[in-house]
């Protein structure tokens, strides 16, 4: 059996039929949040509405370790859980044909739970997979990782609003 390789001229006719990243770029046309409470850097693994990983590289210059802790620093839990609701904003705006200016609100959070903590130089990846759909509205049951080892989880719901 023989299998022909296609060429790269190929490929670039092929049209994508689903986002399967969002780089900081999309992030900023697809939330309202701006630095210093963007608490993502990128998604990957797109899968229409269905989920994503949110990728958030932590630092030491970031402005909530000036206070949390000075000498030891912890990256807080809530913004874990605002990361993992960032990355269900981007894969909820990004998985829809929605049309116009669109703005993304926090709907819940429940069974939130911080399993380890994160500290500056980790990079947090926000597993989102989606729970459900209803009209405008998308609940994600969220978990945060480090290095493969789970550091926070939480269900959150989110809302997409045109105009």
């Amino acid at each position: 059996m023989r299998v022909e390789a296609k060429t790269a001229s190929e490929h670039m006719t092929e049209a994508p039929t689903t986002l399967e990243a969002a780089d900081i770029a999309l992030i900023l046309k697809s939330l309202p949040h701006r630095y210093p409470f963007l608490m993502v850097d990128r998604v990957i693994n797109i899968r229409g509405d269905e989920g994503g990983v949110g990728i958030k590289n932590v630092t030491a210059n970031e402005p909530q370790f000036m206070g949390h802790f000075p000498d030891n620093p912890v990256f807080p839990g809530v913004l874990m859980i605002e990361g993992m609701a960032q990355t269900a904003g981007v894969i909820c705006s990004q998985g829809e044909a929605i049309g116009g200016k669109k703005s993304v609100f926090f709907l819940t959070i429940d069974k939130a739970k911080f399993r380890k903590t994160v500290t500056p130089g980790d990079t947090i990846e926000y597993h989102m997979t989606k729970m459900a759909k209803k009209k405008n509205m998308w609940w994600y049951r969220g978990e945060a990782k480090v290095a493969g080892q789970l550091v926070a989880e939480a269900e959150v719901g989110a809302m997409v609003v045109v105009g």
